[in-house]
C-alpha cells in the first residue's frame, strides 16, 4: 500500500476526516462539520512522504513514506512501555530502535513522549494491527472534538 492508498485507505474507512496536504504530506484530521478553527485542528494521523521534519526514516529511498498515528497515553503504555524524554542533537528521541525499519511499530522519532507511533513503508506485518490502532485514534480525535463542540454550545 503507497502512500496515497493509506490515505485513501483512511478516509473510506473513518467518518468525518479531513485530509489536509502540505509539502506532499497529509494530515488526517476528525472535522465533520468543517466548523474547527486552525488551532484546534491537530491530526490524530499523519502521512509523511519525505525527510523535510527529519531523516531517521530514510524516507529518501524511492516509495517510502511513514505513517504516524496518535494514540491514548494507556495504548502506548501497554505497547511501548513509558514514552522516552531524552533526546539527541537532532531533538530525535532516543527510542533505541531503528526508525528506517519498514513495517514495523515503532515509537515515533519526535512525538513518541506525545505516544505517537509510526510504520515506514506499512505492509503485511503492521496493515492487521495499524486499522485498530486507526480506529482507536479516530476514536479519540471524535472525543475530543465532542468535548470542543460541547464547550462551545451555549447551556
Amino acid at each position: 500500500m503507497n502512500a496515497d492508498e493509506m490515505t485513501r485507505h483512511i478516509l473510506d474507512t473513518f467518518d468525518g476526516v479531513t485530509a489536509l496536504r502540505a509539502g506532499g504530506d497529509t494530515f488526517l484530521i476528525y472535522d465533520p462539520h468543517g466548523d474547527l478553527p486552525p488551532e484546534r485542528q491537530l491530526p490524530f494521523a499523519t502521512i509523511v512522504t519525505g525527510d523535510h521534519y527529519d531523516t531517521v526514516s530514510r524516507l529518501d529511498r524511492p516509495g517510502a513514506y511513514r505513517l504516524n498515528i496518535g494514540l491514548t497515553k494507556a495504548t502506548y503504555t501497554q505497547r511501548f512501555g513509558p514514552p522516552p524524554t531524552a533526546r539527541d542533537e537532532h531533538g530525535v528521541l532516543a527510542t533505541g530502535v531503528d526508525q528506517a525499519q519498514v513495517d514495523t511499530l515503532l515509537p515515533h522519532p519526535h512525538y513518541a513522549s506525545q505516544h505517537w507511533v509510526c510504520v515506514v513503508n506499512p505492509a503485511e506485518a503492521t496493515l492487521p494491527q495499524l486499522h485498530t490502532l486507526l480506529a482507536e485514534a479516530h476514536a479519540f480525535a471524535a472525543r475530543k472534538y465532542a468535548n470542543h463542540r460541547a464547550r462551545r454550545s451555549p447551556a
